[in-house]
């Protein structure tokens, strides 16, 4: 700019607001604690069936157990036994929708939510497809983290 021109007049370069960087990821809390036991999923639907139902109150103990150990989070063991017994169909949602947190939390994409526990609307095969699903994605899991390890 000259000693003569008016600095009013000199034109301004246009401002570009830049949006807000997005918020980083949480950083993976799935490899706090001691790994689960996988379970056969076959073994896991006959022993239920054969026991009444009882092997599914130890299952849900063990598993919202195993993963709340692992975590660091969810129901844990106590309180998905006391839903399983005071009122069952309530561990068909929560127990898919905390695997699904469990591969979230990993970085993984997430194999199921919690409406997941819609199949066991379907008498017997329901319960038969959940299985297989939440706990097949249970032993996907502790498998990877297995050989991870």
């Amino acid at each position: 700019m000259s000693e003569t021109e008016d600095p009013a007049n000199v034109p301004q370069p246009d401002v570009v607001n830049e949006p807000p960087a997005p918020p980083p990821l949480p950083a993976p809390t799935s490899s706090k604690g001691e790994l689960g036991r996988p379970r056969g999923v076959a073994f896991v639907i006959l022993i239920t069936i054969v026991t009444l139902g009882i092997y599914h109150l130890y299952w849900a103990y063990k598993t919202f157990e195993e993963m709340k150990q692992h975590t660091g989070e969810g129901i844990g063991g106590v309180l998905g036994l006391v839903i399983a017994i005071v009122f069952n169909p309530v561990i068909w949602f929560v127990a898919p929708s905390e695997v699904g947190k469990m591969y979230r939390g990993d970085g993984r994409t997430a194999p199921m939510t919690g409406w997941t526990g819609l199949w066991i609307l379907l008498p017997l095969i329901g319960f038969i497809v959940w299985t297989v699903k939440v706990q097949g994605a249970l032993n996907r899991y502790w498998k990877s983290k297995a050989v991870a390890a």
